[in-house]
């Protein structure tokens, strides 16, 4: 670094210092921008890594049937499912036409639909209003890789009985016991016996369905049956016969659904690792549009530099001058503007990155969430700050270079 340079520098920081309050305006936006940028990512990414570590408590060789097309090529409809993982809230459904196509596909051990059932859950002095009521069969605890603590799960004796396999976090909102076996509850008019209380599963914020914690289980006849219809599936969980089969099923079910559905492929069959790259494509879809808003707040910053680096240019008219008289060069004054905006930039680029540090660890801490710290969009966001700060000061630098001696020296 030359000593014009260095010295450059140095003027650029003492005047950060001299004016530490408007300094500390003016990169506000560029601290924001880098905050949310950093934080957004972060989050998305620590999402991505649970959703994926979610999937695999399910076992490698769990296969999802969903219905409607999903996936990178469709990605822009995200309000189509809000449920990464299995589909909840899906705007088509799966019948059960379709589980005994996946029942009797080659390769297939077993599979167990899901189906939400609406209504209201009441148990002593307790009301659940749209609590998650899910019908499913005999086989959903092989699909889940998922035991029961406490009693046990029903059999396919029991499909047509008002029993019920509860969550953990039910026992205790509804029944305020860890072991409410042979407590029973209320729904849709029936009465039901507590058969069962899951292991506990873990869970994702934005998969709320898979959150197994907070559902109740009862049979799917008994569903049909207390409805009065056909209930309406919202995935399919299948198992291959042997987990080296898990190809083979795939598209030994992806046949038969599609024979059942006629030709019409509307339909998705996932394999674990499909699975995953499906949550993952609308994750990664939401990340960029939220950072990318995210992103707006360093042209602010950017808006603010120019501004008050305008403001300088101004105030510093006489010092310009006398510079230009001693024989400093048109470059060298824009040199020196274009390096102090940049120095602003930097500086706030860092305590960004800082304070974004400081919010990662503090959602770690207090909250259920695990953001990832990012490299890559911590050093991104630092260049475009950066970037942002030289091509937005270059215009008052730009001015300043041009500003007469004889009159810069008469201003006052």
């Amino acid at each position: 670094m030359s000593t014009l340079t260095r010295g450059n520098v140095k003027m650029a920081l003492a005047s950060v210092r001299s004016t530490k309050w408007r300094s500390l305006l003016t990169m506000l936006g560029i601290i924001i921008g880098i905050v949310s940028v950093v934080m957004v990512v972060g989050i998305g990414e620590g999402v991505k890594r649970e959703i994926a570590h979610q999937i695999d408590q399910f076992g490698k060789d769990l296969i999802t049937v969903r219905p409607g097309t999903f996936g990178a090529e469709d990605s822009n409809n995200i309000g189509a499912s809000t449920d990464l993982l299995f589909g909840l809230n899906s705007t088509t459904s799966l019948t059960e036409k379709d589980l005994k196509a996946v029942q009797e596909a080659d390769n297939v051990r077993l599979a167990a639909p899901l189906a939400i059932v609406p209504g209201s859950v009441k148990a002593d002095d307790e009301t659940m209003k749209n609590g998650l009521v899910l019908a499913t069969n005999a086989d959903l605890p092989q699909a889940l890789n998922r035991s029961v603590s406490y009693g046990d799960f029903f059999g396919s004796d029991e499909e047509t009985a008002n029993v019920a396999v509860i969550g953990r976090n039910i026992a205790q909102s509804l029944f305020h016991d860890q072991v409410p076996l042979g407590r029973s509850f209320t729904f849709r008019g029936h009465q039901f016996i507590v058969w069962g209380v899951f292991n506990e599963f873990k869970s994702t914020p934005l998969s709320p369905a898979s959150n197994f914690n907070n559902a109740i289980f009862i049979p799917y006849k008994t569903a049909e049956k207390i409805i009065g219809n056909e209930v309406q599936m919202y995935s399919i969980l299948a198992k291959p016969d042997k987990p080296e089969d898990n190809k083979a099923a795939v598209n030994s079910i992806h046949s038969s659904l599609l024979a059942t559905h006629g030709g019409e492929e509307d339909f998705r069959v996932l394999d674990h690792d499909q699975s995953v790259a499906a949550s993952s494509d609308v994750l990664e879809l939401l990340t960029t549009m939220i950072a990318a808003v995210a992103a707006i707040s360093l042209l602010v910053g950017g808006v603010g530099i120019m501004n008050i680096m305008l403001a300088s240019v101004t105030e510093r008219t006489r010092e310009i001058g006398v510079r230009k008289a001693i024989g400093a060069t048109n470059r060298q004054i824009l040199n020196q503007f274009v390096l102090e905006s940049a120095v602003l930039s930097l500086v706030g680029g860092i305590v960004g990155v800082l304070v974004s540090l400081a919010g990662v660890f503090a959602l770690r801490a207090y909250t259920s969430l695990n953001p990832v710290i990012s490299l890559e969009a911590i050093l991104l966001a630092t260049g475009v700050s950066l970037v942002i700060g030289i091509i937005f000061g270059a215009t008052p630098a730009i001015r300043a270079a041009h500003k007469d001696p004889i009159e810069a020296l008469r201003h006052e």
